[in-house]
């Protein structure tokens, strides 16, 4: 013979307290008491323009071959050039070896900004449709 038992347990607030708080407030309560966050964490958004998959595969072989990595080797679109082993010039040499290869500028400040491959490629695009505007 099967049986099932379940149990719930609620709590909420009492009504007039919930009067006075505002949509995001009760919004925050209610995710925070089904577990969803935890008190420490505050609400994140990011929005991030994914490069073209051929301007990222562009940008990973460059990278490949300036850094002398196997074809083996794991390179994703997170794979930081420090982590690749990667120094200051080699970084260099990688930005300059972009902008030939996509014929743009990389401004000093921007370049100095570029840690991961994805950062690279990202930054490519938006340069590749500025110039073509």
């Amino acid at each position: 013979m099967a049986s099932f038992s379940a149990t719930s347990l609620r709590f909420c607030m009492p009504i007039n307290q919930a009067n006075k708080m505002n949509h995001n407030q009760l919004l925050r309560r209610s995710l925070l008491g089904r577990g969803f966050l935890n008190n420490n964490n505050a609400f994140h958004f990011r929005v991030s323009c994914a490069a073209k998959p051929e301007t990222l595969d562009k940008v990973c072989s460059i990278v490949r071959k300036q850094l002398a990595l196997p074809e083996t080797s794991e390179l994703t679109p997170e794979s930081k050039f420090a982590a690749l082993g990667a120094d200051s010039l080699d970084t260099v040499e990688i930005i300059m070896t972009l902008e030939e290869e996509f014929s743009i500028n990389i401004e000093e400040d921007n370049a100095q900004n570029i840690t991961t491959v994805q950062e690279a490629a990202d930054l490519i695009e938006n340069l590749v449709v500025k110039q073509q505007s």
